[in-house]
């Protein structure tokens, strides 16, 4: 049995814009031509998507907001925010699918069927608790999160590399402790959603557990090697007991809505350090989700180099 699982089903696919958005549905099939192409399907377990239940959505989600997006998915018209994130016809359900994935990738970590898990449309880390934001519809990283502390996990470690800032995360759970947060994102003044200061590191008890490094446009691997050991030793010091990386692929250079410049390199070494790191800390999870990426060639090499690094 492989100790690396992924999610490549179709029904992922579903999760996606039409009209020629950025965050189309052939973002899944980008990837799954260079994974297969590489063998990696062959080197991991397939494990299937489920729905999120309303239960679980509701741990992260306000119910208010659930019903919004269900009545939205019913008439399939309009927006969802203030104009990224346009509703569908079936977009609640395609947005349960993501965290769902999420979810099962998450739980067969949990019971130790693999150690490490990957799942290219997720890491939708944006969307707030009571809105959707920035092409996220639910935030399945926020819900495999709260499942995660109702598991009794006492210290989650979220690890974000998409050109954006994760503030649906961040924000989500700015005072809480149970949550390690690191995020290399572009600087807030060049790129949406303009959040992510260094000075933001959490608040209450959580004060200082909230690492926030923007970068100036253009940083390259260079900048990300200088900064990344800090990004480690800030893990390490709170000994979290599950790892969350989100890589998205948007902060590889060609991007067309960023101006990051990593290569994938890059993204195979956060996937292996995050490796390295739990199992040093004796549990070795780690769930990589895909996050953004507009550049479908740079998905397929950015998500290829995280699978074979976990691998």
């Amino acid at each position: 049995m492989s100790t690396v699982a992924a999610i490549v089903s179709e029904r992922l696919a579903r999760y996606g814009f039409g009209d020629g958005h950025p965050f189309g549905p052939d973002r899944l099939s980008a990837f799954v031509r260079e994974f297969e192409a590489q063998g990696l399907n062959r080197r991991v377990q397939i494990l299937e998507p489920r729905m999120a239940t309303d239960e679980e959505l509701r741990s992260f989600h306000t119910p208010a907001y659930l019903e919004f997006v269900r009545e939205a998915s019913r008439n399939g018209a309009g927006l969802l925010d203030a104009g990224d994130t346009p509703a569908f016809r079936g977009v609640y359900e395609a947005a349960a699918t993501v965290v769902g994935a999420t979810l099962s990738a998450t739980e067969a970590i949990m019971r130790g069927e693999c150690r490490r898990a990957f799942v290219p449309i997720a890491g939708l880390h944006h969307a707030a608790r009571e809105r959707a934001a920035g092409f996220c519809v639910f935030n399945d990283c926020g819900v495999a999160i709260e499942q995660l502390k109702r598991a009794g996990l006492t210290r989650i470690a979220y690890v974000d590399i998409d050109a954006h800032h994760g503030d649906g995360v961040f924000y989500g759970f700015e005072e809480d402790p149970a949550v390690v947060f690191a995020d290399l994102h572009e600087d807030g003044r060049y790129l949406y959603p303009g959040t992510g200061s260094a000075a933001e590191t959490g608040r209450g008890p959580a004060v200082g557990m909230k690492l926030n490094v923007p970068l100036p446009p253009g940083a390259d691997d260079e900048v990300f090697a200088q900064v990344w050991p800090a990004v480690l030793a800030h893990l390490e010091k709170f000994t979290p007991q599950f790892f969350i990386l989100q890589c998205g692929a948007d902060s590889i250079e060609g991007d067309p809505i960023t101006h990051l410049r990593f290569s994938r390199n890059t993204h195979g070494r956060a996937a292996k350090d995050l490796g390295t790191l739990a199992d040093r800390l004796g549990h070795g999870r780690v769930l990589a989700l895909g996050g953004g990426g507009y550049n479908r060639a740079n998905i397929a090499q950015a998500w290829t180099a995280v699978v074979e690094n976990l691998l």
